[in-house]
């Protein structure tokens, strides 16, 4: 038995290839819909005019594939919250329509995707500001359009999908800002020669950029969110919602939980360190897709299927090259501190502002970003640290002027649970095994 953890491209990927191999899978995906986030929702019809938008065609093959192999059972509205190994077998602790039972499986193969990176500024939790994730979400899954008028900003390729889709819905995009500037993208020209299909996506979105009468401002970032404003580059745009997103952050809590060895990426971002395989440190444990390594879609595709059968790794290659190009074009520098109020809460789930770290560091004596947020709750929320703990760990470094080490990056990653329990569920578990 193959465990397949995430039913998004990787994942679905990987599943299908398992099976047409001849393996019996049980894919575990918290949604009730196939496709993870990117492919949460499909249009009723795809063309050749939106044949770029998300790779409809390549979803709905992979859907079909799974809904109608006998091999592959789907585990739907389920989540994996813990994990161990026990001799050769792997035992998921798995939360099913709200009962617990056990999974176990020779092979597993995480495919556990990624969410948005936030940066906090002034106004970030106020209501009507999100991530481009968030407002991509709610479209997809509800069919809810943020606001009539919505500004989009950040840095990333991501949020021309995410302006094309709120255009299509029928939302007026008022700002569209690129923190970066445009000519970063010659530090990429042989990812791009050896991806050329990637081009194809670009004059895609610029073309439904352009007929929208929407520009997309390069080297300029949102300072601050109020009530019906935001204030970008010194200038207030009106707006019913701002969606503001850098980057994403891989979701590696099973992968901590299960022992495997992670890494740092060249942009600080914690990863699965996998073989050429898609094999962890851990045998028999296999990552494919962003947890491996930021790098969209079609990466996560080829991987998923390396993972499932080993084949396919020049493909990767190839994709690879561009997605690592990706991060040179599109890097976070230090600067979004310096936008950083007293008043400006890091933490949303504890309500922990910027005087009150630097207040830990000062008054307190703090040395480092794990005291810090101890004595002020940073980091101890719902979330458990996933949306703040590498912020926090970064202005902690920069105000006692030192480096954050790959040790504490790594540790902001790990979790002993992968995912919320209630006592109730807890308590109700029977113990049975699939």
């Amino acid at each position: 038995m193959i465990a397949v953890i995430g039913a998004g491209p990787a994942g679905l990927s990987a599943a299908v290839t398992a099976a047409k191999h001849g393996e019996s899978v049980i894919l575990i995906d918290s949604s009730s819909r196939l496709g993870g986030q990117y492919w949460r929702h499909l249009p009723r019809a795809w063309n050749d005019e939106n044949k770029y938008h998300y790779n409809f065609q390549k979803a709905q093959e992979l859907f079909n594939e799974v809904l109608e192999n006998s091999l592959i059972t789907w585990y739907s509205n389920a989540h994996v919250w813990q994990g161990e190994k026990r001799d050769k077998t792997f035992h998921l602790f798995v939360i099913r329509n709200g009962v617990e039972e056990v999974v176990l499986a020779e092979k597993v193969i995480l495919a556990t995707g990624a969410y948005d990176r936030a940066l906090p500024f002034l106004g970030w939790t106020n209501p009507g500001v999100m991530t481009p994730g968030g407002a991509q979400s709610m479209l997809k899954s509800h069919g809810v359009v943020v606001g009539n008028r919505v500004v989009i900003a950040g840095t990333g390729p991501f949020l021309l999908p995410v302006a094309a889709g709120l255009i299509d819905a029928g939302a007026k995009v008022v700002g569209l800002f690129e923190a970066n500037k445009p000519w970063r993208w010659i530090l990429n020209l042989h990812g791009l020669l050896l991806n050329p299909a990637k081009i194809g996506e670009a004059i895609y979105y610029f073309g439904k950029l352009r007929r929208a009468q929407v520009k997309l401002e390069y080297g300029k970032r949102v300072e601050s969110a109020e009530a019906g404003f935001v204030t970008v580059d010194g200038n207030r745009i009106a707006c019913d919602a701002v969606a503001v997103g850098w980057g994403f952050v891989p979701d590696l809590s099973l992968a901590g939980i299960f022992g495997a060895k992670l890494k740092v990426a060249k942009d600080g971002t914690t990863v699965v360190d996998v073989d050429t395989h898609q094999e962890t440190s851990v045998e028999g444990l296999f990552a494919a897709g962003e947890s491996t390594g930021i790098g969209g879609s079609s990466l996560s595709i080829i991987e998923g299927r390396i993972a499932a059968s080993g084949k396919g790794k020049f493909a990767r290659f190839r994709a690879q090259v561009f997605a690592r190009g990706l991060q040179r074009v599109y890097p976070v520098s230090d600067a979004w501190q310096s936008l950083v109020k007293p008043e400006t809460i890091l933490c949303r789930c504890e309500e922990v502002s910027l005087d009150d770290v630097i207040s830990a560091v000062e008054d307190l004596g703090a040395e480092d970003a794990r005291t810090a947020k101890l004595f002020t709750r940073a980091g101890m929320g719902l979330c458990q640290g996933r949306m703040c703990a590498r912020n926090v760990g970064e202005i902690v470094a920069c105000h006692l002027s030192l480096e954050v080490t790959d040790s504490e990056r790594i540790n902001y990653s790990q979790r002993p649970l992968a995912g919320p329990i209630s006592l109730g569920e807890l308590g109700d578990g029977i113990g049975k095994e699939f």
